[in-house]
């Protein structure tokens, strides 16, 4: 009996689909998860809170001591330009990361936990592909986090303010595009660190099946670095910190002329954070079969 060879079929499914396609089906999932909308709404409340405190306060906060942010309320008392970057300055100490972290956390170890991943991972689709597509989910996630509060920002103070009131802490007077473009610098540098972090959840995700562990584990190497950043014995180590300087780079863009150097240092940090962070989450995803 001669065997007859017959050409394998054709794979139809997830490698056929297009690329576009999962990434929409990816953030309908995304943002229609009540804690993501809880959180971005926080977040765009933040800088309307702040703004209408420093409204009613009957003097500028005090800016003395050596925590940066008091310094950074302060300046943005009567000042549409310094208030929306002092609200996402204080806030990438815990609440925006927590955000990317919540993203990272449900795009691996949350589908894991809810049985959901195991038929990407069996599907004929490449563990790169699946990857890029939670990564575009997370990104998106910590974008819309800081635009969120950029606008609410910018609104509040110049409601508050007026038009009038975008000067540097160097006393010059900015033009309101002069003002918004400085505001969206330090937004993109802000969502950069924020990627960095999305991109160490998505590698913590791909190793556990319990979001909050991720969450947790981010969270908390968020305050040791923070801890290790103020020891000036460990002035070796900073370099390699990813919170080295996040509540004073992004002060540059408030002086005249506008300094970079640090915010050059962070985003060459925040860089080597993304290509480490996903390199491990697809290692493990490659070898992941469940």
């Amino acid at each position: 009996m001669t065997a007859v060879l017959e050409a394998p079929a054709a794979r139809t499914g997830h490698d056929t689909v297009p690329l576009t396609r999962l990434l929409a089906a990816e953030l309908r999932w995304i943002f229609r998860r009540p804690r993501t909308l809880a959180v971005l709404g926080l977040l765009a409340l933040i800088p309307v809170v702040i703004g209408i405190g420093l409204t009613l306060v009957s003097g500028p906060p005090d800016a003395g001591g050596p925590n940066p942010d008091g310094a950074l309320l302060a300046s943005a008392v009567n000042n549409a330009f310094v208030l929306p970057i002092a609200a996402i300055v204080m806030s990438l100490a815990l609440l925006l990361p927590l955000a990317s972290a919540m993203a990272g956390a449900d795009a691996i170890a949350g589908e894991t936990s809810h049985g959901t991943l195991r038929g990407w991972l069996i599907a004929p689709v490449g563990r790169g592909r699946l990857l890029a597509v939670k990564a575009f989910g997370v990104a998106t996630v910590s974008v819309v986090s800081v635009l969120a509060m950029c606008v609410t920002g910018v609104v509040t103070g110049l409601i508050i303010n007026g038009t009038d009131s975008l000067f540097t802490l160097s006393g010059t007077t900015l033009s309101l595009g002069g003002a918004l473009a400085r505001i969206l610098l330090v937004a993109g540098w802000v969502v950069l660190q924020l990627w960095a972090v999305g991109a160490v959840a998505l590698a913590i995700s791909s190793w556990t099946e319990h979001p909050m562990l991720v969450v947790a584990s981010v969270l908390a190497g968020d305050i040791v670095f923070t801890i290790l950043g103020f020891l000036t014995s460990l002035d070796w180590l900073h370099p390699f910190l990813l919170t080295q300087n996040w509540s004073v780079a992004p002060a540059e863009v408030l002086q005249d002329p506008m300094g970079t150097q640090m915010l050059g240092e962070g985003a060459l940090r925040a860089a080597c954070y993304i290509v480490i962070g996903l390199s491990l989450a697809y290692a493990r995803l490659s070898t992941r079969d469940g």
